[in-house]
C-alpha cells in the first residue's frame, strides 16, 4: 500500500509554546548601524586621573584637548589622511589642577582655567608658555569659552567663587565682571552660535542663566532657567534658539527664544550626567547635507547616550567600562572620543568613504580607454560559466511577484514516528530524550489523536518505568501542573497491577507521592504568608 502521507505537508509539534520566552534580537536601524561604524580603542590610557573636559578645535585638522590633572594635554591631527591623533603634546604651564579647555574661533589659540584661579591662553600649534594669564579669579576657574562666531580678542570666565568674567584677552583686563552671578559654584558655560555676545552658564546653585555682554553691566541676567538639580554642563543647540543643561539624571530642551519654556525632559540615565556635546550622523563622510545634528550625553553610570532632539527620542547608547566624564565629538566626523574618571581616553574612529571613493574613481580612470569611449560590454555566451548564473544575484522590483522556495522542515525523531502513526515509539522517543518541553508537546498531540490513553496501556515495564520517572520530576511544575497530574492519576490507575509486581514501579509512585505533598505543604504556607499580608495591602490601600 502506497504511503499518502509524504504528499501532505506535515508540520513539527510545537513545544515552544511551552519554553519561557526568549528575548529577540532588534533589527538594527539606519542610527544604530551609523554609531557602530565607529572603531573604538584605547587612545590614551597612562593618564591615571580624570580627564574632565574634552574640546575639539573648530579648524581644520580639528585637534582635540583633553584636561587631565595639572596639563591640557594637546592631540594634534584627527582629519586626513588618518583619523587617527597623532602623539600628544603637554601644555603644563598649571601649578595645580586644569580645567574647561577652549579654542578660539580660528583654532590658533587654546584657553584653559586652573584650580589656583588664573586662566591662561596658549598657542595650539605647539607646547610653549602661556601667552596671557588672566587674573580675577579667587577661587578654581571651571568654565572657560571662547565666543563660536568671528571674534579673537574676547571670552568668557566663570568659576567656583561664583564669579563671571568677560576678557579683552590682549590687555589681560575684564571688561565685565559679575560677582554674584550664581548663588553656588559655577561648573559650566556655553558660547551661542547666534550672536558672538551672548553666553550661558549653569551653577550647582540649580539655575541656568544667559547673559547678553552688551547689557549685563547692571548684573542682571537676559534669562534664568530653574533645572532643578546641580548643573554640571550647558550647551547650545545648532540655531541658538534651544538651549540643553545637564544635571542630576537628566538633560533638558529649553526654548530660550520662546522665554525659557522647557521643551522636552530626558530622564535615561542612572545617575549623574557630566557631560554634553554635539554630534552628527553624517560629516564629511556621508550625506552631501552633513547629516543631522545629535546631543550626546555621558554619565557616571558608564553610558553614552545619543537623542535625537528633533524627534525627541533616544536613538543610540553605549557602555563603557569606567565612569564617564567628558565627551566630544570632532567636526570632521571622524572620531568620537569619551573621557573617564581613571584616565582613559576612549577613541571611536571612522573611516572615511569619500577618500576610497576617489582612489577607486582614479583607478577606473587610469584603466579607462579614451580611444575608445563608449566600449562595448562583451556578450555572454554558453561556453562561459557566467552564462549560467546570470540573474541569480537580481533583486526583484516592486511590481514582481517572489516565488519562494518552501523552507525544509527538519524533524525531530518523535515528530518522524509520529508522521508514521506509531504513537507508541513517538512517546518513547520523546521521553527518552528528556526534554520536558518536547515530552509534553507529543502528549498533547497524541491527545488531540485520541491515543495517549492506548499509548500508556501498550508500555512495557521498562517503558513505564521512564513515564513514571518523568512524571516524578515535572508533575508538580506550573506550567504543566494541571496536565501531568491529571496523567499520573490516570497512569497509577490503568498500570495498578504492574506497579504493584515491581519494587523499582512501587520506588517511583512513592517518590512521586512525596512530591506532591511537599508541593501541597508549599502551596499551604503561601496561603498562609497571603492571609497575613492581604490585611496590611488593604490598610495601606486606605
Amino acid at each position: 500500500m502506497a504511503d499518502t502521507t509524504s504528499k501532505k505537508p506535515f508540520f513539527p509539534v510545537d513545544d515552544h509554546r511551552h519554553a519561557a520566552p526568549l528575548r529577540t534580537p532588534k533589527t538594527l536601524t539606519p542610527e544604530s548601524r551609523f554609531w557602530r561604524s565607529f572603531t573604538t580603542s584605547p587612545l590614551v590610557s597612562d593618564l591615571h586621573l580624570p580627564v574632565t573636559s574634552l574640546e575639539f578645535s573648530p579648524s581644520p585638522p580639528f585637534d582635540l584637548a583633553a584636561a587631565c590633572s595639572a596639563s591640557i594635554h594637546l592631540f594634534h591631527g584627527g582629519s586626513s589622511p588618518s583619523p587617527a591623533p597623532k602623539p600628544f603634546s603637554p601644555l603644563s604651564s598649571f601649578s595645580d589642577v586644569a580645567f574647561s579647555p577652549s579654542f578660539r574661533c580660528d583654532g590658533a589659540l587654546l584657553a584653559a582655567g586652573g584650580a589656583s584661579g588664573v586662566v591662561q591662553v596658549f598657542r595650539s600649534d605647539r607646547a610653549a608658555p602661556p601667552l596671557r594669564r588672566l587674573r580675577a579669579h579667587s577661587r578654581p576657574v571651571r568654565a572657560v569659552r571662547y565666543p563660536r562666531l568671528a571674534d579673537k580678542l574676547h571670552l568668557l570666565s566663570a568659576g567656583d567663587d561664583a564669579l563671571v568674567s568677560y576678557w579683552d584677552v590682549t590687555s589681560e583686563t575684564p571688561l565685565l565682571s559679575l560677582p554674584a552671578a550664581h548663588r553656588d559654584y559655577v561648573r559650566a558655560a556655553a558660547a551661542s552660535p547666534a550672536s558672538p555676545d551672548l553666553f550661558a552658564t549653569a551653577s550647582y546653585d540649580r539655575v541656568v542663566k544667559m547673559w547678553d555682554v552688551r547689557a549685563a553691566a547692571n548684573s542682571n541676567s537676559v534669562l534664568a532657567l530653574d533645572h532643578g538639580d546641580p548643573v554640571e554642563s550647558v550647551l547650545f543647540l545648532p540655531s541658538g534658539g534651544l538651549l540643553a543643561s545637564a544635571g542630576g539624571n537628566s538633560v533638558k530642551i529649553w526654548d530660550v527664544i520662546g522665554g525659557g519654556r522647557l521643551v522636552h525632559s530626558v530622564e535615561s540615565h542612572n545617575k549623574t550626567v557630566t557631560a554634553l556635546s554635539l554630534g552628527r550622523t553624517g560629516g564629511l563622510d556621508g550625506g552631501k547635507d552633513g547629516g543631522e545634528s545629535r546631543l550626546l550625553s555621558v554619565s557616571i553610570d558608564g553610558y553614552l547616550k545619543i537623542f535625537d532632539f528633533a524627534a525627541f527620542k533616544i536613538t543610540h547608547s553605549m557602555r563603557y567600562p569606567a565612569q564617564l566624564l567628558s565627551v566630544g565629538f570632532s567636526p570632521s566626523g571622524l572620531l568620537r572620543v569619551v573621557g573617564t574618571s581613571n584616565g582613559i581616553i576612549y577613541m571611536g574612529k571612522k573611516k572615511k568613504q569619500r577618500e576610497e571613493e576617489e582612489d577607486e574613481g582614479a583607478t577606473a580612470a587610469s584603466e579607462f580607454d579614451w580611444s575608445n569611449p563608449k566600449p562595448e560590454k562583451p556578450v555572454l555566451r554558453p561556453t562561459n560559466f557566467r552564462y549560467f548564473r546570470r540573474g541569480q544575484n537580481e533583486k526583484p522590483g516592486e511590481s514582481d511577484f517572489v516565488i519562494k522556495r518552501p523552507a525544509k522542515v527538519k524533524l525531530a525523531e518523535h515528530d518522524k514516528l509520529l508522521r508514521k502513526f506509531r504513537h507508541k515509539d513517538a512517546l518513547v522517543a520523546a521521553l527518552n530524550k528528556k526534554n520536558p518541553n518536547s515530552i509534553v508537546a507529543v502528549m498533547e498531540e497524541l491527545v488531540a489523536r485520541k491515543k495517549l490513553l492506548l499509548c500508556v496501556g501498550n508500555l512495557d515495564r521498562d517503558e513505564l518505568g521512564l513515564l513514571l520517572g518523568f512524571l516524578h520530576k515535572f508533575a508538580t511544575m506550573p506550567r504543566h501542573a494541571r496536565f501531568l497530574m491529571g496523567l499520573a492519576k490516570r497512569v497509577l490507575e490503568m498500570r495498578v497491577e504492574d506497579i504493584q509486581s515491581s519494587d523499582e514501579m512501587r520506588g517511583h509512585v512513592r517518590n512521586l507521592k512525596r512530591m506532591v505533598a511537599e508541593e501541597i505543604r508549599i502551596q499551604h504556607s503561601l496561603r498562609e504568608i497571603q492571609g497575613m499580608i492581604s490585611p496590611l495591602l488593604m490598610i495601606a490601600g486606605k
